[in-house]
């Protein structure tokens, strides 16, 4: 990419960007007086008008428990719940329904696959996992590793953020049982080469799990075509609820994994003698679902699906581009992860100050980002620094916005 490509405005010709913003109440807020300017998106993104209404509808007119009512309002919510089921498995490209397990989030879906995947294992096996891992696909396998004596193993990774794949390849032996890396890195932004280390493990038959928290919003996923074994997201992510995550699993290693948690849904037959448990997705969805955040993850789908994925990672890599363009005309900016594939994530010191001095002086400004160490402590170790400003940008920013941004940013810069 020349510099010529990476200063141009990002074109808004194959998406209406501003039609895609009048679709989000929240980005008509002030803060302090000023326009919202919303850079937190990895932390989570905001909600179009449409699952808005759909969790207000669901309260409204046939709120009800699911799946064991025969009344009419337990009918209606079991079939809105099961059909964001199916909007969510086709979108991810599943081959079965039933691979789809709703839990309450990513962090939810890796210590269930942690929990019961490992319960399979033995003293002396080994979980692969990577340096750039948020903490919720570090600290499960920790704790399985304790309970259950395995060895973790970690791959590193390059001064520009990309994953040392050599070094992944000798990590690898007779004791691995699964590999668990992310698809895209929170703080670094660097977008992994699953497929190619998907490739890798299953020369050695090895299982792979992906967590995709940072890619679902900005990348196409089929799950097939990549061949993962697991891949995990949440809604929050992907314009969707809080408290609501998805935890893809092909049908074979779902079937051989023991139940999380147990109490009702997840049973056949309960009796004082014996338990059985129910066939999947119930048997790893114990109680009473997040019922409103499943039909609404089911709505941001259609959002998604609406605006087209395509058209949004086109927008959403050419806002990068010129955002980082713009930040480097700064001096004294320091960039961490420049990766030549990344999803728009940019983390970054400003020579001399403080992340928190940072965020806090662009918040009364009116910009929201993130400071602090994005739960990758790791990361943070490897550059010796107590943390970065994260801006994260999603489909409904727009380049005015990082103009505004970067003269704001000059400021704190002037103020110190």
């Amino acid at each position: 990419m020349n510099e010529q490509s990476l200063t141009r405005r990002p074109s808004t010709s194959a998406l209406d960007v501003s039609s895609i913003r009048s679709m989000f109440p929240i980005l008509q807020e002030k803060v302090y007086d000023k326009p919202l300017i919303y850079f937190d998106n990895a932390a989570t993104t905001q909600k179009p008008k449409q699952v808005l209404d759909c969790i207000q509808n669901y309260y409204s007119s046939y709120n009800s428990n699911v799946h064991r009512g025969v009344h009419y309002l337990s009918q209606k919510a079991t079939d809105a719940m099961e059909d964001a089921r199916k909007i969510i498995q086709k979108y991810i490209g599943a081959e079965l329904n039933e691979e789809i397990i709703f839990t309450q989030g990513t962090t939810g879906s890796l210590n269930l696959l942690a929990y019961s995947f490992c319960q399979m294992l033995k003293p002396g096996d080994e979980i692969i996992i990577s340096a750039m891992e948020h903490h919720a696909n570090i600290v499960p396998w920790q704790i399985a590793c304790e309970h259950k004596q395995l060895k973790l193993r970690v791959i590193p990774f390059l001064e520009h953020g990309e994953l040392d794949l050599e070094t992944f390849v000798k990590l690898i032996s007779s004791n691995t049982k699964l590999v668990s890396v992310t698809h895209a890195s929170n703080t670094l932004g660097t977008i992994n080469p699953v497929e190619e280390i998907i490739r890798i493990a299953h020369q050695h038959n090895i299982p792979v799990s992906i967590d995709g928290a940072q890619a679902i919003q900005h990348l196409p996923v089929d799950v097939q075509k990549m061949d993962c074994d697991f891949y995990s997201f949440s809604g929050h992510k992907i314009y969707g609820p809080t408290g609501i995550g998805v935890l893809y699993g092909k049908k074979k290693w779902l079937d051989r994994m023991p139940p999380y948690q147990s109490g009702g849904e997840m049973i056949k037959e309960v009796s004082f003698e014996k338990t059985t448990y129910g066939e999947l997705p119930f048997k790893f969805e114990a109680g009473t679902p997040n019922i409103e955040g499943i039909i609404g993850l089911g709505e941001a789908i259609r959002f998604v699906q609406e605006t087209g994925i395509q058209k949004a990672a086109t927008y959403e890599s050419e806002l990068l581009s010129y955002f980082t363009s713009q930040l480097k005309t700064i001096p004294g900016i320091r960039i961490f992860g420049e990766a030549p594939h990344k999803v728009s994530v940019v983390s970054f010191l400003v020579d001399g100050i403080h992340p928190y001095d940072t965020g806090v002086l662009l918040d009364k400004m009116g910009i929201a980002v993130r400071t602090g160490h994005h739960c990758t402590q790791p990361i943070m170790k490897y550059f010796n620094i107590p943390g970065t400003v994260r801006a994260s940008l999603a489909v409904y920013n727009t380049s005015s916005e990082i103009d505004i941004f970067i003269h704001s940013l000059e400021r704190v810069k002037k103020m110190f």
